[in-house]
């Protein structure tokens, strides 16, 4: 069996837009006719470029390969054009493609990936969301920085089964960040764990978003005031190229320090175990480098007693890689959902992703146990220009 053929599918999220503007979707094609889908989870070029280099790499390395030799096709990839470092464009299209790989190889096997991953460990999977605004009622993005809204809003999904809910009012985030917090933002950010700690009580973990946006000692500083509220984690609390400098933030607080969306490969993971800059790893599989090597960085938190908790701010295809990856860990803490998979994520595939009660239920069949509906990704193409999630530009005072 061999890898015979690619389709790119840049397909547009309508609007609410919840995972972004656009998803970028591969199909690959084996000579005897299976077929398996990836997600890449790239933010730092536009589609075209994308495209470009997801047809480049197939090319060079995957247009005729064994789908079973994914190991030998990382190390490839990953040192292509004498690199052997990091990349975070050059990893996210190989995991969309190595999540394609492991779809075929599901498949082909008649096994879920998860399998083929030890096993499961978990029956269900403990799942939380954003607090998105309710268009039934009229709100509207304002309720990002409306604690009010957020705290009914929040009580809401612990009536649905969510037992927690994140939040992050402490935007917006800048490239001249880090900054200190201001005043006023630690005033709203306090705020808005009163309100939701009182609407949910001990029902729901508060899951406190921020995106590298803080100095250190404004970092340590904001934690302070929220540790009162138990958040269950601080969500990357500076920026993600120095996790030293993280590791004094999670010295300083109670809370739980999570960092991961950002980061590439067990290399820079490594920094943050060895640092001790967090004790919650939320790795994004189709950037990290696909489903592999997230099992290896867990399998390296493990020594460290750290959690998983993979990351998602992207379409259906990287979530239900997600749920594999995350039934067959020990070291699972908690999954993210966009909701409760609802809307055009259960549009753009054949068989909507299984929550139950604040549980995802990881699926019985082979492979990732999705299946891209073409015909919805063709009708959504994304015909804009702006990237799939962008900072302000500006200089946040």
């Amino acid at each position: 069996m061999k890898i015979k053929d690619l389709t790119v599918f840049i397909v547009g999220n309508p609007p609410p837009s919840w995972g972004g503007r656009y998803f970028t979707f591969v199909k690959l094609v084996t000579d005897n006719g299976i077929t398996g889908v990836g997600e890449c989870y790239c933010a730092t070029f536009g589609p075209r470029a994308m495209t470009a280099m997801i047809e480049d790499t197939f090319g060079r390395y995957v247009d005729g390969m064994d789908p079973f030799r994914i190991e030998e096709l990382w190390r490839k990839v990953y040192g292509s054009g004498y690199t052997l470092r990091p990349d975070v464009s050059l990893m996210g299209v190989l995991s969309g493609i190595e999540i394609a790989l492991w779809d075929i190889i599901g498949k082909a096997l008649g096994k879920p990936v998860y399998e083929l991953l030890g096993g499961r460990v978990h029956e269900k999977l403990r799942s939380y969301t954003y607090i998105y605004p309710d268009a039934a009622k009229g709100q509207d993005s304002s309720i990002f920085w409306n604690a009010e809204q957020s705290a009914e809003r929040a009580a809401e999904y612990v009536r649905q089964g969510f037992t927690a809910v994140k939040f992050d009012p402490a935007a917006p985030y800048s490239p001249f960040d880090p900054r200190q917090p201001s005043l006023e933002s630690i005033d709203l950010c306090v705020k808005f764990c009163r309100l939701i700690r009182e609407a949910v009580g001990s029902k729901a973990d508060l899951l406190f978003g921020t995106h590298g946006q803080f100095t250190t000692a404004g970092a340590i500083r904001f934690a302070r005031k929220i540790e009162p509220f138990d958040p269950l984690w601080f969500e990357e609390p500076t920026p993600p190229e120095k996790p030293e400098e993280m590791a004094l933030v999670a010295r300083g607080t109670s809370i739980p320090v999570a960092t991961g969306e950002r980061l590439t490969t067990k290399y820079e993971f490594a920094r943050v175990l060895e640092c001790r800059a967090a004790s919650i790893l939320q790795m994004a599989l189709g950037r990290v480098g696909g489903i592999w090597e997230a099992k290896k960085i867990a399998g390296m938190a493990e020594t460290y007693y750290a959690q998983i908790a993979p990351h998602l701010y992207a379409g259906p295809v990287e979530g239900a890689a997600n749920i594999h990856f995350a039934a067959s860990l020990p070291n699972f803490l908690i999954l993210e959902s966009i909701e409760q998979w609802g809307g055009f994520h259960s549009q753009i595939v054949k068989t909507p992703i299984r929550w139950e009660q604040g549980y995802v239920i990881p699926p019985t069949e082979p492979g990732l146990g999705i299946e891209l509906n073409e015909e919805v990704a063709l009708a959504h193409p994304y015909t804009g220009t702006g990237l799939h999630l962008e900072m302000t530009n500006a200089v946040v005072r």
